[in-house]
């Protein structure tokens, strides 16, 4: 069983690269990482209790870490949810989903604060036989409601989470078959198929142990004989293998609309993605109109996804390919027609070109002398000349 322990140590070196390369671009990327982690943490757990013969990993697994668990299901939900929906950020209602892990961490707060010497004398009996985890009471949870409930509690709690993810996306597909967005790139569905099977075997055949563990009441023997581990260790080796195939979630993974359709074609996904493109252009105009965000020095995309309440990257996909304009001409269009209002309405007499430039959000003199060039051929002071007297 050193198998397990390995592959413990890849999960969470995939983990860490999954969250390093990825969680400032793609913030989904931490639900992803995060469950990669617990999943591993989980399988340390299980090889420390049941096969290292090591008191002292005992005495650090045994309890410790068992309120993670019931974080590993509201994860693997985030995450599904976050690409379907392409916003990975958490509502005020998601908040419940945490209620069982508080719960449970709450229950085994006394045993958290024991003194190291009660726990390395739970590691060394576990150490000697695994057996007596079955028998072991050693928090108001256990004694409530028995080792066995414990832990088909928690098995159980990531089985749901993992079926409802996979209703999500069933759901997905079928309402949204016919957008672009998802259909263009098909190697998302079949990762996120890919993650939720391994997911769903590995954690049903756990629970399957354990449940038949205690009947045989012999946790060695059954963890070792039944088929079931077969199935267990390929539900994790799949798991943590699959990333991958899937390379592109190593560095994200965007969902940019598809290329608007070509003239003279014809095609229910490209109409569809051209209105898609139109609507986060007309998005784009009126909030700039009515808000007038580019008054700020600092305003950016990123800005202004958030007050469209739109991902970056399609914003990003509409100025390079629809729009064929960088964001910056973009917002300095806006900036300069401020400008120039200021102007005409008699603001140069009373102030300074630099200041005038400044309230309009431009960030120096020489930005916004070149900017109004660019946008109506001559200078800012030439075009005050120009006015009516």
């Amino acid at each position: 069983m050193v198998m397990l322990l390995f592959l413990s140590m890849a999960g969470v070196f995939l983990s860490i690269l999954l969250v390093y390369f990825n969680a400032r671009k793609f913030p989904s990327v931490i639900y992803l990482g995060a469950y990669f982690f617990l999943i591993s943490l989980y399988g340390f757990v299980t090889y420390s209790l049941l096969y290292s013969k090591s008191a002292w990993l005992a005495s650090l697994a045994y309890i410790h870490f068992s309120f993670l668990a019931y974080l590993i299901g509201p994860l693997l939900f985030f995450y599904v949810r976050s690409l379907l929906a392409d916003h990975s950020r958490l509502s005020p209602g998601d908040y419940w989903h945490f209620v069982p892990m508080v719960l449970f961490l709450a229950a085994i707060l006394p045993y958290l604060v024991a003194p190291w010497p009660i726990k390395t004398d739970y590691g060394a009996q576990i150490a000697a036989d695994p057996n007596i985890l079955g028998r072991l009471e050693p928090t108001a949870a256990h004694r409530l409601l028995s080792t066995r409930v414990v832990l088909l509690s928690q098995t159980v709690f990531i089985a749901g989470y993992a079926l409802w993810s996979a209703s999500n996306l069933l759901h997905y597909v079928w309402k949204k078959r016919g957008l672009a967005v998802f259909t263009q790139q098909r190697f998302m569905l079949k990762w996120l198929t890919a993650l939720l099977g391994f997911s769903l075997i590995l954690v049903i055949s756990q629970t399957l142990l354990i449940f038949e563990t205690f009947i045989l009441s012999d946790t060695i023997l059954y963890f070792t004989l039944n088929g079931l581990q077969a199935l267990s260790v390929i539900g994790l080796v799949g798991l943590l293998v699959s990333p991958f195939f899937f390379p592109n979630i190593l560095y994200g993974l965007p969902r940019t609309p598809a290329p608007p359709a070509k003239k003279g074609t014809q095609h229910h996904h490209q109409e569809f993605e051209t209105s898609y493109l139109d609507s986060i252009g007309q998005k784009a105009d009126a909030c700039m109109a009515t808000s007038k965000p580019y008054l700020q020095t600092g305003f950016s995309m990123a800005h202004l996804a958030v007050l469209l309440d739109l991902p970056e990257h399609h914003l990003a996909y509409y100025f390079r390919e629809e729009r064929k304009q960088s964001f910056t001409d973009y917002r300095n269009n806006w900036r300069v027609e401020h400008a120039k209002k200021l102007i005409e309405e008699g603001k140069a007499q009373e102030l300074t070109l630099e200041a005038i430039g400044r309230l309009c959000g431009f960030g120096s003199r020489n930005t916004f002398i070149l900017s109004f060039k660019k946008v109506e051929g001559i200078s800012p002071s030439t075009y005050v000349a120009r006015l009516p007297v």
